[in-house]
Parts: structure tokens; sequence; C-alpha cells
């Protein structure tokens, strides 16, 4: 099934494709033509996208799959990172992994939460 893309999710997005790269610029752009077609089902917030390719121009990236983004986060006991994955030049999916003493996942609303709080460092920039 497609859905139109959350609010949490587009939330990670806009703080995480930030930057001024051409990478993330093209990626930013892609943004408003994306929906949801699956989520994660075990609750961390993975997120898996559909994009109409013939409204977007790719980002220059490459043919393969690579992380355009990512940033580790602290959310009180529980640490992880997000990362975002573009396919030949369009985004695909935005995956998060968390690792937390009592086995918490953190999901893509929270992960939002302390990206813009400022409690994450983004990784490779």
């Amino acid at each position: 099934m497609i859905k139109a893309l959350p609010s949490d999710a587009a939330g990670v997005l806009d703080v995480l494709l930030s930057s001024s790269d051409p990478v993330q610029t093209a990626l930013r752009d892609q943004v408003p033509h994306l929906q949801v077609t699956a989520r994660c089902t075990c609750g961390c917030g993975t997120t898996f996208f559909d994009l109409d390719t013939a409204a977007v121009q790719p980002a220059p990236c490459g043919p393969g799959t690579v992380v355009a983004a990512e940033a580790q986060f602290q959310d009180g006991d529980c640490c992880g990172e997000v990362l975002v994955f573009a396919a030949a030049g369009y985004l695909s999916w935005l995956e998060v992994a968390s690792w937390g003493r009592d086995n918490t996942m953190t999901t893509l609303a929270r992960v939002q939460q302390v990206l813009r709080q400022g409690r994450a460092r983004p990784l490779g920039s």
C-alpha cells in the first residue's frame, strides 16, 4: 500500500538533507514526490519509499545504492543512528537503528525530536 509521506519521515529527511552539498540538494528536491510503500514491522521507524522518477532528476551520487546522509543520536539510555539511502540517485529508504540497554526501539518521531534538539551528530559531513 502506498501512502503520502508522513510528517515524521519528512521531518527527519528535512534535518538530514539540510546541507548545501549537491547530492543532498538534489535529494531534498525529491522529498515532495515521495510516498511510503512500507514501514518496518519491528517498530524501529525504518521507512521505504516510492518516487515518481519522471518528476525529478537523480542526485549525482552514482548508479548504485549509497548512504546519502546519516547521523548518530543519543536519547536517554538509547543511542543509535539514522541513515538515508539513495539508489541510482533517487531516495529509497530511511533506516533507524537503535541500541539501548533495554532493547527499546526508537521511533522515527522520536528521532526527529532528537535531531531537532541537536542531540545528534551528522556523520560524514
